[in-house]
């Protein structure tokens, strides 16, 4: 199966480094967090994968409602991510991720399915499902 978008983005010198995307649009430096002994002070990776993550899931969030009575629109829908990062058994290290998604204009039934039949469409939770703990939280306003 052919890809219908690729981007490349090239990271140098890890997480005290820099990351930059083959058409110049994403440039960042990066900084280990002061949480973890860093110096802080600039983005990381969780927080691009945050960021990434609750992007997508609100766009999937729309596309899950394109073919219902119910549409949802950019407008009517937040999503925070929430990355964690920890320690596992082995000496490696695990993500963890929570989604607090707020959708304005239904009810909290209505809500909690759309947000299913999201996580089910989103590329990030399809890529993670197995391997990451995705917490969702459900609101409406």
């Amino acid at each position: 199966m052919s890809a219908a978008y690729t981007t490349r983005v090239k990271a140098v010198g890890g997480r005290s480094g820099r990351v930059e995307s083959e058409d110049g649009i994403l440039a960042l430096d990066l900084a280990m967090p002061k949480e973890l002994g860093g110096k802080g002070g600039a983005t990381n990776p969780e927080q691009l994968f945050a960021a990434g993550y609750a992007a997508c899931f609100e766009n999937a969030v729309i596309h899950a409602t394109r073919k219902s009575e119910t549409k949802i629109r950019d407008e009517d829908i937040v999503v925070v991510g929430e990355v964690g990062l920890s320690a596992n058994s082995s000496g490696g290290f695990v993500l963890s991720v929570t989604l607090e998604i707020e959708i304005a204009g239904v009810d909290q039934g209505t809500a909690n399915d759309i947000v299913a039949a999201a996580h089910q469409i989103c590329p990030y939770s399809n890529a993670v499902k197995g391997n990451i703990d995705v917490k969702l939280k459900v609101s409406t306003k």
